[in-house]
């Protein structure tokens, strides 16, 4: 159960949560939520999380390749973040974390109660929406908070017209 929702009521903001990864349509997912962040007073949030799972059974190497996954998502994160800010306006908040997305996405809406909503993209392809938004989307994976899907074929004026 997710503790409640701290509302401008409370003194809070509304947040809308964007989670960047490597692939093209978490671009759409950031654009849309720093654009209703925008236009509703409220903030964007932008996590990348790290598999964890990918550095254990490797011992000493494993050091190596967690800071080079490290280098790689600050760099992700900041691409993303340089691009709303030009595009937007915006100074998102960026996260980063190391765990199973899934979980850290829980964890982080359960930490940050100014979080409202989740916003992830649909890929494109004709091979279904992309891992996170099937996880999502699948039994057992609900969130306590609404979960915005945005496809990945809007383009900056289509979402800018809906937000």
């Amino acid at each position: 159960m997710v503790s409640k929702r701290l509302g401008r009521g409370e003194g809070g903001r509304r947040k809308f949560l964007a989670v960047i990864d490597e692939t093209p349509e978490c671009g759409r997912a950031a654009a849309y939520a720093a654009r209703r962040a925008k236009a509703s007073g409220g903030a964007a949030v932008f996590l990348y999380v790290i598999d964890a799972a990918d550095f254990g059974q490797w011992l000493g190497v494993g050091d190596i390749m967690r800071a080079e996954a490290h280098e790689e998502a600050q760099t992700r994160l900041g691409r993303v973040a340089d691009e709303i800010r030009e595009a937007v306006g915006l100074e998102p908040e960026t996260l980063l974390r190391e765990g199973e997305t899934v979980e850290e996405i829980r964890a982080l809406i359960e930490a940050d109660r100014e979080i409202a909503i989740l916003v992830l993209a649909a890929s494109a392809s004709a091979e279904g929406p992309g891992p996170l938004v099937s996880a999502v989307a699948g039994s057992g994976s609900a969130f306590a908070i609404p979960v915005t899907i945005v496809p990945a074929t809007l383009t900056d004026d289509e979402i800018e017209s809906l937000c």
